[in-house]
């Protein structure tokens, strides 16, 4: 990897502008007007097609004119514009909303190669992408199932999570985008330990949780009852507790997950739960705050965080996609890599 370039003040943030058919544009333009006026706000470099920018930004009223920009130059003020790193010129056909193209699934790909190459190498902070088609990145010949996996395989990381935020929420996957009757063969006591420490080195290092509170659930009705129910609590996420504990850390269970998630008081009484599998965890995140859920992704050298939503091609164009995750994206980035900073970190994001 590069040698990290100095910080910038404040924080340089690379966003991926995602599949210029879909709402990425959109969301990222709307954000940057909203962010413009907060004091002290990051700054943000698009990583996409200046033409389409343009044109998403004359389709909104109040939004920030975008510029070209190169890596190396001050960054743009938002109350200026909204710098691009223009790596694309597409055809018109490529950048109409709602209309995907296997040029923008290719474009969509090359953005988020550039982005994640320059927090990797310091040119930026953190790296937020905006959403992808997976299908159409897949028929222009980029075979991951996503963003996660492509940025791991960036990041030469072998061992990531997904996490997801949600207000006072945050819950990390131990297995992911599976088919429910395989999660139970695929859960080991290494999985379920190595999903606890990932969650707790990134609450320590980039949010500065001195000692962080972690829940993990059981897999099972009741957390098993007692083996009644099935017995992996007994086998595996119990042990995978006991361990994480024995490395000082302050996590505890196996819970019920049908009451994990109330709250006593008004309040959680973690900073952040470990789920067994994908609904188990985003159910109660999509609940609770469904416009304005973050994903990040675990173990990578770079911080990365993603609005919880798709391409939405549907009503891309229209003018009334809801830039709140996006805003929130950005936001969670800002303060990871603040906390990074602070805190010496350059991995495990």
């Amino acid at each position: 990897m590069m040698t990290a370039l100095r910080r910038k003040t404040p924080p340089l943030l690379a966003i991926s502008m995602g599949d210029p058919a879909g709402v990425g544009p959109e969301v990222i333009l709307k954000a940057a007007a909203a962010l413009a006026r907060r004091r002290g706000a990051p700054s943000i470099a698009v990583v996409g097609d200046l033409s389409a920018m343009r044109a998403a930004a004359a389709r909104l009223s109040g939004a920030p004119a975008p510029y070209q920009w190169h890596p190396g130059q001050p960054p743009i003020r938002l109350t200026k514009g909204l710098g691009v790193l223009s790596i694309s010129s597409l055809p018109a056909r490529a950048i109409r909303p709602g209309h995907p193209t296997v040029e923008g699934g290719g474009a969509a790909y090359d953005y988020i190669v550039t982005g994640a190459r320059m927090a990797m190498s310091g040119e930026a902070d953190a790296l937020v992408t905006a959403p992808i088609s997976k299908d159409w990145m897949n028929r222009a010949g980029h075979h991951f199932p996503g963003h996660s996996e492509l940025l791991a395989h960036l990041g030469r990381t072998r061992l990531w999570r997904m996490m997801f935020v949600a207000g006072e929420l945050t819950v990390v996957l131990v297995t992911a985008h599976m088919g429910f009757a395989k999660v139970a063969s695929a859960l080991t006591q290494r999985n379920v330990l190595d999903t606890i420490r990932l969650l707790c080195a990134h609450l320590r290092g980039a949010l500065g949780v001195a000692r962080p509170r972690i829940a993990v659930l059981g897999l099972n009705p009741h957390a098993g009852e007692g083996g009644m129910f099935g017995d992996e609590e007994i086998r595996v996420i119990a042990p995978a507790i006991r361990r994480a504990q024995r490395d000082g850390i302050d996590a505890y269970g196996p819970l019920a997950p049908d009451t994990a998630f109330i709250r006593t008081a008004g309040s959680f009484n973690f900073d952040a739960a470990v789920a067994m599998y994908h609904d188990q965890g985003l159910i109660a995140v999509k609940a609770l705050e469904f416009d304005r859920a973050v994903n990040v992704t675990l173990g990578l050298p770079f911080v990365r965080t993603s609005p919880d939503h798709g391409t939405a091609f549907d009503i891309a164009g229209k003018g009334i996609a809801n830039p709140s995750s996006m805003i929130a994206a950005i936001e969670y980035a800002w303060r990871a890599a603040a906390g990074r900073e602070k805190t010496g970190r350059r991995a495990s994001a």
